[in-house]
């Protein structure tokens, strides 16, 4: 075990944090066994644990039944700091620790499970928590929701009973109509459902809009053909969707599906909205039933436009159901609804962070979406993936 004092550098440049700090050892040498880390890394520690300018660090060498720790530990003896975990089995850890379990950003490798890279909580992965900013690609989806609104008006009336007046309140719904102003577009909030690390100020611009076009066998939204139409004549990306129906069958749905919606070269991937409640699941008869159907809306609509749709799904969908259909999980790109602070710890192709932002030019709220990746990775995507 080594102890040696340090002293302070300067801050670490490059994060959103303002109290992420570069330590040296006095001695201006590195530690035997020990390796450098990634800068995000060295951040988090920076900010979770550094508070002292000048203490003497501890590091250790540990070896149980189930493997070893390599790295700093506190007063009793426990992981604490930055260290490295490596198990018999194969499994690995490298990164924060704090009272002997993993805390604040790491990465696991397990023969069991896959990468995990991002942040721990009491000895649990949470995921990659993102840190939103001009440089990542965001787009919306809209539906007749963004074009109307029922409002309750409370009015008071006089009620002739008899000979007596009695005084009665009276609820009518009016519906209002909005039109979107597409030259004003451009996300200004994120939502207030979770948290979110943003760097500079919310005012991104849209880069792909999905437009729902039907919903089981019957329903049509009426908004479609104008919105389609409008953002295509306002230089957008455009993608279409439909709300998958537990009550309807599969190949009734993707023929009406085709039958109502534009199928344009150049266009993002079609999208199956799959949403059903745990009851209209076991009322359709189970989930053998429901990715029965979804395989079949799914191959029909390929095979009538040439590409694989999108599968949209809740993060709560992928915890209980998606395992059972492994075929679904690696054949398809998957769109996941997950408002929360990491990212979905899932391959995916979009996330949607949150059904409560705000879009100028757009009355209400509007769900804000975040393709996984950057420029590069969304430049191959919208040549090789779209519809030819």
């Amino acid at each position: 075990m080594v102890s040696e004092p340090c002293k302070l550098l300067g801050k670490l440049k490059g994060f959103d944090t303002s109290d992420a700090y570069r330590f040296q050892l006095e001695s201006k040498t590195t530690p035997a066994g020990v390796r450098p880390i990634y800068p995000q890394l060295a951040a988090s520690l920076a900010t979770t644990h550094g508070s002292t300018l000048c203490k003497y660090i501890d590091f250790d060498l540990r070896i149980d039944s189930l493997g070893y720790y390599k790295g700093t530990i506190d007063s009793l003896k426990q992981p604490d700091g930055y260290g490295i975990w490596q198990g018999y089995d194969g499994d690995h850890y490298e990164g924060g620790w704090k009272n002997g379990q993993r805390e604040g950003w790491g990465f696991s490798i397990s023969s069991k499970k896959p990468l995990h890279v991002g942040e721990w909580k009491n000895d649990r992965y949470k995921g990659e928590r993102l840190i939103y900013s001009s440089e990542r690609i965001y787009g919306i989806d809209i539906s007749k929701y963004q074009h109307e609104e029922d409002k309750v008006v409370r009015t008071t009336k006089i009620v002739k009973r008899g000979r007596r007046r009695k005084k009665v309140t009276v609820n009518k719904v009016i519906k209002h109509r909005y039109s979107i102003d597409w030259s004003r577009l451009r996300i200004n909030h994120l939502g207030s459902i979770s948290r979110k690390t943003v760097s500079g100020n919310v005012d991104f611009p849209i880069r792909f809009i999905y437009i729902k076009s039907t919903e089981g066998a019957s329903l049509v939204n009426p908004y479609y053909k104008k919105d389609y139409s409008d953002a295509h004549a306002h230089g957008y990306r455009v993608g279409t969707y439909h709300f998958f129906s537990t009550r309807t069958p599969a190949a009734e749905q993707a023929n009406f599906f085709l039958r109502h919606s534009h199928i344009r070269k150049g266009d993002f991937p079609p999208v199956l909205d799959v949403e059903p409640l745990p009851s209209q699941i076991a009322n359709m008869g189970g989930t053998g039933v429901l990715f029965a159907r979804i395989r079949t809306w799914l191959r029909l609509v390929e095979r009538a436009t040439g590409v694989k749709p999108i599968l949209y799904v809740s993060q709560t969908f992928v915890n209980r159901y998606l395992s059972r259909a492994p075929d679904l999980k690696r054949n398809y790109q998957v769109w996941i609804a997950r408002y929360g602070e990491y990212k979905p710890d899932i391959h995916l192709v979009y996330w949607q962070l949150c059904p409560d932002g705000r879009v100028a030019g757009i009355h209400g709220h509007v769900d804000i979406n975040v393709f996984n990746g950057y420029k590069e990775a969304y430049d191959k995507f919208s040549m090789n993936e779209t519809i030819r």
